[in-house]
């Protein structure tokens, strides 16, 4: 990077930030350290400790706000606090612009030859579960806001930074909750990403249970029972041959490929010498941004009813289980995607930005969903797989979690300045 390029200020920035470097990455290992993983959900003590960080860092109106136990069980976790905390500067009337990151992270699995819960540095990466995805973009966002303090009287508005606990159930008692109560009122907002590109859109999904109910039997008298598993054969035929016409459509943002299809569980039948009388499966359905989600859903029902008219005696109980939309396209042209646009080109020496679309869901759709501006931008690599996100041996570069951290500490400071430099 070339700092002569950088006004006066933006140095400071990069100079705060370079000087906090061993901090930003100390918080992050102490993340990684505390286990956190969804399920089972018990995300308590991350939230708790981050509430005791940002107490000590001296932001304003810390506060760990419990959601309540109705919505909690309703997802299957037993109790959830979101955590949020806020940076003033001159007149506060301004733009507000929520930070908001994750801390539950997948379980570890296996096969990891660092400890996931270790927060280890090799050959330059720190590894861990939450280490990618996405832990390092709640140390990455704190500290690129505690840059901005020292230049708090040029700017005007507020930060808010919201860390919240259920990403990976949805976001409806994240993001979505702290919404609702009014606890934020974001202008704009920004999500977790990766560095090396900017995300201003990303798939929805819909996930269905289609169970089938049939007839049992004997074993050795068959024909007096409606074979539900048979059935689910047929149906899980009809369901891949359907499928094989999504790669005819392509979605017009970048990245985003195809909408897809996968049968992710499957259950039925009672004993070996039983004809089962039921069969149970979950569909996962990504649906690119163009698409309607409804005549998603339809089409899918129509599947089944088709595939099952070979089948006597067999019905199917289709529920939705989960609908997420997708999010975006956010404007290129709009202040929050150029104001990354001019300061990644900056740090990453004049390159210019890749804008594109995620074939991934995530949180981020409750603030579009709310009309409000939001991108995915934070500490990462080029790809998921890069980094073995939701894999073994889950890693983040520490370059790029100090590049990151300066990207969102420059764009802030331009959003909040009400200019681009």
């Amino acid at each position: 990077m070339t700092t002569e390029i950088l006004s006066p200020e933006k140095q400071q920035i990069i100079h705060f930030i370079e000087d906090q470097q061993e901090n930003l990455i100390s918080f992050l290992k102490e993340l990684v350290s505390i286990p956190s993983d969804n399920p089972p959900g018990d995300c308590q003590k991350i939230a708790e400790h981050i509430f005791k960080r940002l107490e000590e860092y001296e932001f304003e109106n810390v506060s760990i706000n419990e959601v309540e136990e109705e919505r909690v069980k309703a997802v299957g976790r037993t109790k959830v606090s979101n955590v949020i905390g806020f940076q003033n500067f001159g007149n506060t009337q301004g733009l507000e612009i929520t930070l908001n990151s994750h801390g539950d992270v997948v379980p570890p699995g296996l096969r990891w030859t660092q400890n996931p819960y270790g927060g280890n540095i090799v050959d330059g990466k720190l590894y861990g579960r939450g280490a990618a995805v996405s832990k390092s973009d709640i140390a990455s966002f704190t500290f690129a806001t505690l840059a901005l303090r020292q230049l708090k009287e040029n700017l005007n508005g507020k930060i808010s930074l919201a860390f919240t606990f259920d990403e990976e159930t949805g976001g409806d008692i994240g993001p979505k909750w702290l919404l609702e109560k009014g606890l934020i009122n974001p202008d704009m907002a920004i999500c977790p990403g990766f560095t090396y590109s900017l995300a201003n859109a990303h798939n929805g999904c819909l996930h269905l249970e289609v169970k089938l109910k049939g007839k049992s039997a004997h074993a050795a008298e068959p024909q007096y029972g409606h074979d539900a598993l048979e059935a689910m054969t047929g149906v899980l035929s009809a369901l891949y041959e359907y499928r094989k016409g999504f790669s005819e459509i392509k979605s017009n943002i970048p990245n985003v490929g195809s909408p897809n299809l996968v049968v992710g569980l499957i259950s039925g039948g009672i004993n070996t010498n039983v004809v089962p009388d039921t069969a149970t499966i979950r569909i996962d359905r990504r649906l690119i941004p163009e698409e309607n989600p409804k005549f998603a859903e339809a089409e899918i029902r129509n599947v089944i009813v088709e595939a099952l008219e070979n089948y006597t005696g067999v019905e199917a109980e289709v529920n939705q289980i989960l609908l997420a939309h997708s999010m975006g396209p956010v404007p290129v042209n709009s202040p929050l995607v150029q104001s990354f646009a001019a300061n990644w080109s900056k740090i990453m020496g004049g390159e210019e930005l890749p804008i594109v679309g995620s074939p991934l869901y995530t949180d981020a759709r409750h603030f579009y969903e709310a009309d409000i501006p939001v991108v995915l931008f934070g500490t990462g690599p080029r790809t998921l797989l890069e980094a073995n996100g939701h894999r073994a041996d889950e890693h983040v570069k520490v370059d790029d979690l100090i590049k990151a951290t300066k990207i969102v500490a420059l764009t802030l400071y331009d959003l909040l300045l009400g200019q681009n430099n």
